[in-house]
């Protein structure tokens, strides 16, 4: 007779029911309920507040506005994991006070919009004894643990270098960075912080050493005022004279989410090609379709995200409503935006690796390329929404093998918010402390690492001059 245990799914609390605590980590909880239980919420926004709680039965009494009434000494510790995924300045305090309390914590990236608060975090980990697993969902990703398993098996030898970019479409970089929540670093965080803490972090989890020196040029150089088309409007709703032409007209990403959907257009399956050109081409059709097929309402009202980002009133007239009244309905050329759209970081390693990162707001396809030389070989990796690959060159036998390739994927992040889920939950059992069995991915040191990166280069960019780390390194 079998003497195992079926585990009990592990509980847990979550602050912050919006695009990524509710629609990516709360979406694939609801498909995975034997490994995690949400048991209580915190969240200011009733619809979501509420809609969180319908998917998993929470009682009005497990319900909260704030998390301050949900982390308290006086309830105690409720379950064994805090998912936080508020604003990135909201991270900080609640963050603390789940660590007093005895809760893991998983916190949503970047961990803080300041150098002293990420340190602070890392120490207070450090002395309650309890994981701070930071969201860098990319190490988790698929294409990217073959790079990183390339590397330790010798296939390129030695890294010499590393070409890296952050290519953020011409759609994607406005909703975050120019009419959205990140458009002000005062605000929220550097960009560099915001947008490519998750690239610093895996360029120092492959070059397995600590940064010695760091470079950085950028600035906004495109979405401003001054080169907005002659007469165009404050507000893309406000019948703007270029709306046909514009690639930037917000309802057209909010309403039907078009640039999205133009993505098809690169994938290899015909299928998927006719679809989307059926779905951009005959409106009405699709409309009508819609009827009979029911999953195709979806193209007539966008419902996902970054539409579930301006509203939580999905309908048609609630997102215009958004539109006319909220921040992503302006023009990209009149909002009040200060962070760079493009910038560039030059790393020195202490092992003597050198690496370049790239950031910009105006790719064709929104996604990460990445070419690592080493003394045997080349690895040249490409992770967009348009589909991923990544080819091994071999130097002396004149060779090239694909050592992973996938069409397009819908999955959040290529799959890294599945699999980081997935690692959490893993590490909570039997283990207690924040080393545990995944120091090889991500612990808060390993994280302030990246973060730390990514103050240096904002430093070096505005202070014009190169940043030893020296300064930067929290001490143990």
């Amino acid at each position: 007779m079998s003497t195992n245990k079926k585990k009990k799914a592990l509980e847990a609390i979550l602050i912050g029911a919006g695009a990524r605590g509710r629609h990516s980590y709360g979406k694939w909880a609801l498909k995975h309920q034997d490994k995690i239980q949400f048991i209580a919420v915190a969240e200011p926004r009733k619809a979501r507040r509420e809609g969180f709680a319908k998917e998993w039965n929470i009682p009005l009494e497990m319900q909260f506005q704030t998390w301050e009434e949900l982390l308290n000494k006086e309830k105690g510790l409720l379950a064994e994991a805090c998912l936080i995924c508020t604003q990135d300045q909201m991270h900080v305090a609640p963050a603390l006070k789940a660590l007093e309390i005895g809760y893991h914590v998983l916190l949503e990236k970047p961990m803080a919009t300041t150098e002293k608060e990420c340190k602070q975090l890392v120490l207070a980990a450090e002395k309650a004894n309890r994981q701070l697993r930071i969201c860098h969902v990319a190490r988790y990703t698929e294409m990217f643990s073959r790079v990183k398993k390339a590397i330790k098996e010798g296939f390129i030898g030695n890294i010499i270098n590393i070409n890296h970019s952050e290519n953020v479409a011409y759609w994607h970089f406005p909703h975050g960075y120019v009419r959205g929540t990140w458009r002000k670093a005062a605000d929220s965080s550097p960009v560099i912080i915001a947008k490519t803490c998750h690239d610093l972090d895996l360029l120092y989890w492959m070059v397995e050493s600590p940064t010695k020196n760091i470079q950085s040029f950028g600035s906004l150089s495109f979405y401003r005022s001054e080169n907005a088309p002659p007469g165009v409007p404050k507000r893309c709703t406000d019948g703007c004279p270029i709306a046909d032409t514009c690639p930037w007209y917000a309802p057209r990403l909010y309403m039907t989410a078009d640039p999205m959907i133009r993505i098809t257009q690169r994938s290899k399956k015909r299928l998927l090609r006719f679809m989307g050109r059926l779905i951009l081409n005959h409106p009405k059709f699709i409309k009508s379709l819609s009827h009979i097929i029911k999953p195709m309402k979806v193209f007539v009202n966008w419902q996902a995200w970054p539409a579930t980002v301006i509203t939580d009133d999905l309908s048609p007239e609630g997102k215009m409503k958004a539109l006319r009244e909220g921040p992503w309905g302006r023009c990209v050329f009149h909002c009040d935006n200060d962070v760079p759209d493009h910038q560039t970081v030059n790393i020195l390693f202490e092992n003597g690796v050198t690496a370049t990162m790239t950031m910009h707001g105006h790719s064709y396809l929104d996604g990460r390329w990445i070419r690592i030389d080493g003394t045997k070989g080349t690895l040249v990796g490409r992770f967009t929404y348009g589909g991923e690959k990544l080819v091994f060159y071999d130097h002396f036998h004149v060779k090239k093998k694909i050592l992973w390739e996938r069409d397009m994927s819908f999955s959040a992040h290529g799959g890294g918010d599945e699999a980081l889920m997935a690692s959490f939950i893993a590490s909570m059992e039997g283990v207690n402390n924040e080393l545990g069995d995944q120091k090889e991915l991500t612990t808060a040191r390993s994280s302030l690492e990246s973060h730390l990166m990514g103050f240096a280069a904002e430093k070096s960019r505005l202070e014009n001059r190169v940043i030893n780390m020296s300064e930067m390194r929290l001490k143990k």
